[in-house]
């Protein structure tokens, strides 16, 4: 008798469905597992063993052949087990295989036949409920995660006994259910807030300005300037995440097996920070089973790169493209992925490889060749894609001792989503437009308008500084982001040369 049991498993951030067959037959015995099964699925025979006979059921001491299909597609993943475990219940006379098949199983296999957390548990969901199937049966840990989709009841399951229990008909089983307002209440909060950086007032406020228009920054200053303490803080002026923009950050780092066991629910924008070794794969994602990388666990959130210098040059180059477009190719050869990268670049780096090139308290001890070199490891190009230079100098004594706070993240917040939703009208109905630094040459054109003033000045400090095309167009950018904070339909002089500001940095120090 053959068995059969639906599953899934995960292709880039999506999930497509698995049939899982079993068969008992005669010969000597042995397991079979067919379909483009990877290491971890074809180790799933001894997982399945060792869990069936300590969870009291017999496993056939006779050949056994497990088919995965579609059979010209890679599987990969622990989430297997279970439905193999299921479908072979089933070619045992053990279990009926008429509820079976209408419900979708996911689980890894302990040896005592416990069921353990898998990754993309969110991604199952969605592909169970557009594939018609009355349920879904996942380990507890992701069952949560997974009842966020609606129109599929999830059914949480702690071992291989209690999942036969379940298709058997024998025992009570309630469906998981999420409250998703509660879920974005308790998850929303965070531990920092803007007003507990003392001082760089010029650095607040060209944080608010890359939070109000998405634009990316780059801070320049020496050692304990608060250049982390600030770029830490820039998540919680970004407007809220959106349930939509909520959904598809959930299914990147459910993909990743970061959610299993917390919340259900990504509520609060990403922040990552990886480590300046980080290689090209980690930091775009890919592998021989290609998965997000840093880009893609911060879309909708912070990339924060510290000690941007550091960092390996080709790591740093293979941002170029995903700041661009919003997104990672990766190309292999049985398949070409897509993974969002919609995220807002901050780096942070000394002016010097001491550090402290242009500081009154401390002298610098960098000869001009050691600084040049130091400050080549990043290129024009990459530099010309980040729309902000800052400079963070050190802080004074005085602001650090000072009691008064400065303005809350919350207060900037305000400002920053009011200047957002003026941008959400104003690009109304274009796709993948969505802030002022996604604009291309044709809403460049468009949207900002200019006084013959402001134009004149931009032409002048195009002239003097020799500022690229593509310096060009972010200045026009910058200068609409705060013209809109200022409230103003026209670019005006004073906006351009705001913006001219945080593109002289770069020519100071790399000219």
């Amino acid at each position: 008798m053959i068995g059969r049991a639906q599953s899934f498993s995960v292709l880039g951030i999506d999930a497509y469905r698995v049939v899982v067959e079993v068969d008992v037959g005669k010969g000597q015995p042995a397991v079979n597992i067919v379909g483009m099964a990877e290491g971890a699925v074809k180790e799933s025979r001894e997982r399945v063993r060792s869990a069936m006979s300590n969870s009291g059921y017999w496993f056939p001491a006779t050949r056994v052949t497990v088919n995965l299909a579609p059979a010209d597609v890679k599987k990969e993943g622990v989430g297997l087990d279970l439905p193999i475990a299921l479908a072979l219940l089933v070619s045992t006379g053990e279990l009926s295989s008429e509820r079976l098949e209408r419900y979708g199983v996911a689980g890894e296999l302990g040896l005592d036949g416990s069921v353990r957390a898998i990754r993309g548990a969110l991604s199952l969901a969605f592909a169970a409920r557009e594939g018609g199937l009355e349920g879904l049966i996942l380990p507890r840990e992701n069952a949560e995660e997974a009842a966020i989709v609606e129109g599929i009841k999830v059914f949480p399951v702690d071992s291989l006994r209690q999942a036969r229990d379940f298709f058997a008909g024998e025992g009570e089983f309630a469906p998981c259910t999420v409250d998703i307002n509660r879920a974005f209440e308790e998850n929303s909060r965070s531990p920092v807030d803007l007003s507990e950086v003392k001082g760089q007032s010029t650095a607040k406020r060209a944080m608010e300005i890359a939070a109000a228009g998405g634009h990316n920054i780059l801070m320049i200053g020496p050692p304990g300037s608060g250049k982390t303490m600030l770029a830490k803080r820039l998540p919680t002026i970004l407007p809220p995440l959106n349930f939509e923009e909520a959904i598809e950050t959930t299914k990147i780092h459910s993909v990743a097996g970061l959610t299993a066991g917390q919340h259900a629910l990504v509520a609060t924008r990403p922040f990552r920070a990886p480590h300046h070794t980080v290689s090209p794969i980690a930091l775009a994602g890919g592998g021989a089973v290609p998965r997000p990388g840093e880009i893609s666990l911060a879309h909708h959130g912070v990339l924060f790169l510290d000690e941007m210098p550091e960092f390996p040059r080709q790591a740093l180059e293979v941002l170029r493209q995903p700041l661009e477009d919003g997104v990672v190719s990766i190309s292999r050869a049985a398949a070409s992925l897509r993974f969002p990268a919609q995220f807002l670049l901050v780096g942070a780096m000394n002016p010097c490889p001491c550090g402290y090139m242009g500081d009154t308290r401390k002298n610098c001890t960098c000869s001009p060749t050691m600084i040049q070199k130091y400050l080549s490891r990043i290129s024009g190009p990459l530099l010309d894609r980040i729309d902000i230079h800052i400079d963070v100098p050190a802080i004074r004594v005085s602001e650090l001792t000072r009691t008064q706070e400065g303005e809350s993240s919350a207060t900037v917040r305000e400002r920053v989503i009011a200047t957002r939703e003026m941008q959400r009208q104003r690009f109304h109905g274009l796709a993948n437009v969505h802030c002022n630094a996604h604009m291309g040459s044709r809403q460049i054109k468009k949207y900002c308008a200019m006084s013959s003033e402001a134009m004149q000045s931009l032409e002048n400090a195009i002239e003097q500084l020799g500022f690229s095309a593509r310096a060009y167009d972010r200045i026009l950018k910058v200068s609409r982001t705060i013209a809109d904070l200022a409230g103003s339909e026209i670019i005006e002089m004073d906006h351009v040369s705001e913006a001219i500001q945080y593109r002289t940095l770069d020519r100071k120090l790399w000219v």
